[in-house]
This record gives structure tokens, C-alpha cells and sequence, in this order.
């Protein structure tokens, strides 16, 4: 029996569409496993949501924020910020999965376009973070966090999801490059010190020099204090890092993208070699 393959695209408009059909392809096998695994879907959705309610009502009584203001509404940027780092656990299990079990190598086999595994999966946890997003504004909303300005609003879940796309490309190159799922713990590792090593839960006034310093510095922190600016919530600071910090909240996941993106594509052609 002889099988006849499609005929790839030779303009670069046909390539882009076919590109954009596979990269779908992808993206609605994600989305079906997710919505068979319900139970699963629902944890990851709420887990920002307990730790929203951990911290605001368990410990923020003891935290004063610099200027004044209400320490939930200092908070519930810093937990989108958070919520946006969260999810390179997501991507980093499912990508280092498929490429465990062979499923990766076995689209790559396939008459499809080379970009459609990372797309697609790119475009299906860009999907999920985005209804993440919104979970946490509806806490945000059911404990008292409040926005001012619905454009500068706009702007600052742009900013949050640019350094979701971001955390992205770290989750699929890790995800790559590791041997299997089991590696989780060695991210898990990563994540939470560089997540906690910023202003998400506390002002970086309250910590130690060097550590503040260190925490100011920290991309989750930029986007944090550029998000808190734009929503018009407390807790924005005066340092030159806070006057900058939309400015920044943008340069930092572009030099991330610009890093891991190709780091990405490079391992995957790379793959079983």
C-alpha cells in the first residue's frame, strides 16, 4: 500500500496558513485533555485562589504597606504575577511528557509543519493562563481588589500575559531538555525561590539591601509594580525601578523571549539526536 503525503506548501502565505491549521491541531489535542481531566483543570485554576485567601486574610494583617493602602489590593498584582509564573510547572509537565513517551518524535514523523507541537502548545497555555487571569480578577473582586481606568486596566493584563508568554518559552526549552515529567521537583525548585524573591507578597522596603535590591530587579517584580501602577493599587514605590517599571515590565520578557524562543526551536530540531 503506498501512501501519499500532502504536498508541502511552497509560499510563504500557503506555509503560515498551514503553520496556523497544524499549530491549531495542536493546541485543540491540549484543550481535550484538558476537558477530560476536569477535576485536575479546576486545582490548577484555584490553587492562586487559595493563596490569595492565605495571604490576605492569615498573614497580610501583619503587613504595612509603604504610603498606605490596603494590603489585598497591594497583593492581588503581585498573585496575577505570580499566577502568570505558576503556569512554567504547567508547560514544562506537559511538554517533557510527550517528548518522554514519544509523542513528539511521532508528530515529527508527521506531514505536519515543524512549528506546530510548540505553537500549538504555546497557543492552548496561553488559553488557559488567560482564563486563569480571569479567575483571579473574580477573587480579586470577591475580596475588595478594584481597579481604576479601564485602559490603563487593558494595559497591565497585556503586560501580565506578555510575561506569561515569557515563562512560556522557559516551561517548553526546560520541558525539552529534560529527560522526563519526573524532573518537575527540579523546576518546582526554580520557580518558588524566584517567585518569592520579589515584590509579589511584601514591599522589597521591608527586606534586607541586598535582597531588596535583588527582589526590585526581579522581572515578577516589574510587572508586579507596573501592574499595581496601572491598576491604580498601592504600593508602587519611588525608586527609579518603580518610575520604570511599565518600561520594564516589557523589556524583561522580550530579552526572555529573545533568549529561550530560539533555545526552543533549536532543541526541538534537535530531538532523539
Amino acid at each position: 500500500m503506498t501512501v501519499i503525503l500532502p504536498p508541502v506548501p511552497r509560499t510563504p502565505a500557503a506555509r503560515l496558513r498551514w503553520a496556523a491549521a497544524d499549530g491549531w491541531t495542536i493546541a485543540r489535542r491540549t484543550l481535550t485533555h484538558w476537558g477530560r481531566r476536569p477535576g485536575e483543570t479546576a486545582v490548577a485554576l484555584l490553587f492562586p485562589v487559595l493563596m490569595v485567601l492565605m495571604f490576605g486574610y492569615l498573614l497580610g494583617g501583619g503587613i504595612l504597606i509603604p504610603g498606605g493602602g490596603d494590603y489585598r489590593e497591594f497583593l492581588l498584582p503581585g498573585m496575577f504575577a505570580m499566577t502568570m509564573l505558576f503556569g512554567i510547572e504547567t508547560t514544562f509537565a506537559a511538554v517533557a511528557t510527550d517528548a518522554a513517551r514519544g509523542v513528539t518524535d511521532r508528530f515529527r514523523s508527521m506531514p505536519m509543519a515543524p512549528s506546530a507541537v510548540v505553537t500549538g502548545r504555546a497557543t492552548a497555555d496561553m488559553l488557559h493562563s488567560t482564563l486563569g487571569l480571569a479567575v483571579m480578577i473574580g477573587c480579586g473582586l470577591a475580596v475588595g481588589w478594584r481597579w481604576r481606568g479601564a485602559a490603563d486596566a487593558a494595559l497591565a493584563l497585556a503586560l501580565l500575559l506578555l510575561l506569561r508568554l515569557a515563562f512560556l518559552w522557559i516551561g517548553i526549552y526546560l520541558g525539552l531538555l529534560a529527560r522526563g515529567p519526573e524532573s518537575l521537583a527540579a523546576v518546582q525548585l526554580l520557580v518558588w525561590p524566584v517567585g518569592f524573591l520579589s515584590n509579589a507578597f511584601v514591599p522589597t522596603g521591608t527586606m534586607p539591601g541586598w535582597l531588596g535590591t535583588l527582589a526590585e530587579w526581579n522581572p515578577i517584580s516589574a510587572t508586579a509594580t507596573a501592574a499595581r501602577h496601572l491598576f491604580g493599587n498601592p504600593g508602587t514605590g519611588d525608586s527609579w525601578v518603580a518610575e520604570h517599571a511599565v518600561a520594564l515590565a516589557v523589556a524583561w520578557p522580550a530579552l526572555l523571549i529573545a533568549i529561550f524562543f530560539p533555545l526552543s526551536v533549536r532543541r526541538y530540531r534537535r530531538l532523539s539526536r
